[in-house]
């Protein structure tokens, strides 16, 4: 397809991105920590780094990954943590000593997490203790050989309740302090870096940087391989885009979404670590006062997140309060944002809500409307610089300008494939190139595309991807099962819910035990929030159960 799209460009966006600057995210590190080393880098609740601490303490825990536990170069680093200090230590300090980083949700469940530390053959994992509990229950079972906790006091001195105010609100019923057989303190461990050489190790570009685990349609969580050149290309795409609308002033850039989510790892955590920003990280986004309270205390330029957080901001009386005189960008992915939303943000902020598409196998951008559009569109943007789009029927053949089909992107962000599952990647990745990403969308004449419809049976919570077949398989396991489907339905706040059709083999089975089973093996995004007993449920002529009609049932009842 013509590149259209060009035209409706902003001012100053290259078509092209030069994807040569840096060999590697150590080297993008390096430039940055010498070029601002008294800035700071990272805050979270009330403590904060700058960049020239964040270089020593990235380097010592380096070393202590590479001369004290000796791990060979490309072995795989799992980080279980929410937003606070020690993520971004570990993750430059991996990454710049050679080796692949495995994002683990904090939340996960043990069953969730054991099937992630297999299938990457992570070697060492950093947990926050409030979640060691987990772990405990399964590292027996996985490849894990070094553990290192990090407590919630390692780092810089926390004003007087932040600790138990965190523990209060964001790991409610969990007990902080747990202990592992093998586990070493993060403190501990940086002080044994700190005495220990680190050597210097050569990455390219086609090195390995994350498995950053996304779901499959079988219902297994299966890693992309994103390489040094996915990130780097992805953030220098997205600094070009943004970089007209940022000017040369210092930025702070609110990070409410995870860090550990492939949004706010490559939007926040390096494309503005390349421009010297500071990132003010939210640990519970969900206590809106607690946040608000936050942002009341920066002049924060940037602010990323998903239509449910932008929805619940919008909803405080304090937040409405603010000053947004320094608000130069926000930018809002993961889920579609609503007009109603991006209007009312636009009158509360003088500033617009910018819609923006990806996939964790994009890392993640693709699309983005342009920084200079007045007012929402509905669109997804048009596609970044660097990046192809092409709309495409079922046979892969491209249709007419305006014409539904599947929405295909290429560029030097899709990842490599799906780690150890050929199959499954040749499945996605067409022999041009071109990644399939289950949506279909239409391309007007100027380039900006809209999402019509999923072609995949994917549900979409609050940016979350949760994958059917996985729901199915646990809510199968209980005895009073005889079949099930899960499918999603529109939902005011998180934009889709798991909805879950059973059809009985216990007639005295309730929706209450079904959901208590379910918060048992799956995280809370993922656990039904509607449950509907059938006495049968549809299915085609060789018995494969429609959750389409289901769905479409459904989303007509809501």
């Amino acid at each position: 397809m013509e590149r259209i799209w060009l035209q409706s460009y902003q001012q100053g966006v290259p078509a092209e991105v030069d994807l040569s600057e840096f060999q590697s995210l150590g080297e993008l590190f390096e430039r940055s920590v010498g070029q601002y080393r008294d800035r700071v880098a990272y805050i979270s609740m009330g403590a904060q780094i700058t960049y020239g601490e964040l270089d020593k303490l990235s380097r010592d825990f380096a070393a202590y990954l590479q001369s004290v536990l000796k791990l060979p170069r490309g072995a795989r680093v799992a980080l279980m943590m929410p937003n606070v200090l020690q993520y971004p230590i570990c993750i430059f300090g991996a990454l710049r000593a050679g080796y692949v980083v495995v994002n683990v949700n904090p939340l996960y469940t043990p069953r969730e997490l054991e099937h992630q530390l297999k299938d990457s053959g992570a070697e060492v994992i950093v947990i926050l203790e409030n979640f060691a509990v987990t772990l405990e229950q399964v590292v027996a079972r996985t490849p894990v050989k070094h553990i290192i906790v990090a407590r919630l006091g390692d780092m810089l001195p926390f004003p007087k309740g932040a600790v138990v105010n965190f523990v209060v609100k964001y790991v409610k019923k969990m007990v902080p302090a747990w202990t592992l057989t093998r586990a070493v303190n993060f403190r501990t461990a940086l002080g044994k870096g700190a005495a220990a050489e680190l050597k210097a190790v050569i990455v390219q570009q086609e090195d390995l940087a994350f498995l950053q685990y996304t779901g499959g349609t079988t219902g297994v969580s299966k890693g992309a391989m994103l390489l040094h050149r996915n990130i780097l290309a992805n953030l220098a795409q997205a600094h070009a885009w943004i970089n007209p609308a940022l000017g040369d002033e210092q930025h702070m850039v609110v990070t409410a979404l995870p860090l550990y989510h492939i949004f706010a790892l490559t939007a926040n955590c390096f494309t503005f670590f390349k421009i010297g920003a500071s990132n003010l990280l939210i640990v519970n986004p969900r206590d809106i006062p607690g946040f608000v309270g936050e942002l009341a205390k920066h002049r924060f330029t940037v602010i990323t997140g998903v239509n449910t957080l932008f929805n619940a901001l919008l909803n405080n009386d304090a937040f409405c309060a603010l000053d947004f005189g320094h608000l130069k960008v926000t930018l809002g992915g993961g889920m579609a944002v609503q007009k109603a939303v991006a209007e009312r943000w636009k009158q509360v902020t003088g500033k617009p809500l910018i819609e923006a598409y990806g996939l964790t196998e994009t890392s993640p951008a693709a699309t983005i409307n342009p920084l200079d559009i007045p007012a929402y569109n509905g669109a997804i943007g048009v596609p970044i610089s660097s990046t192809e789009v092409a709309i495409r029927d079922d046979a892969g053949r491209d249709v007419p300008l305006g014409e539904r089909g599947e929405l295909c992107i290429r560029g030097p962000q899709v990842m490599k494939g799906y780690y150890n599952r050929p199959e499954e990647t040749a499945k996605v990745i067409m022999p041009d190139g071109f990644l399939l990403t289950g949506d279909v969308a239409v391309m007007d004449e100027k380039g900006f595309v809209r999402i019509v419809d999923r072609k995949k049976d994917m549900i979409l919570v609050s940016g979350f991807n949760v994958y059917p077949n996985e729901v199915e398989d646990v809510v199968a396991q209980h005895a009073g099962v005889l079949e099930v489907a899960a499918v999603g339905v529109p939902h005011e706040k998180s934009g889709e819910v798991v909805k879950i059709f059973v059809v009985k083999k216990d007639p005295a089975l309730t929706a209450e035990v079904l959901i208590a089973h379910c918060r048992e093996h799956l995280t809370g995004y993922k656990v039904p929030g509607q449950v509907e007993f059938r006495s049968e449920l549809p299915k085609t002529n060789v018995g494969k159960i429609l959750r389409r009609e289901l769905r479409d049932e459904a989303t007509k009842k809501s």
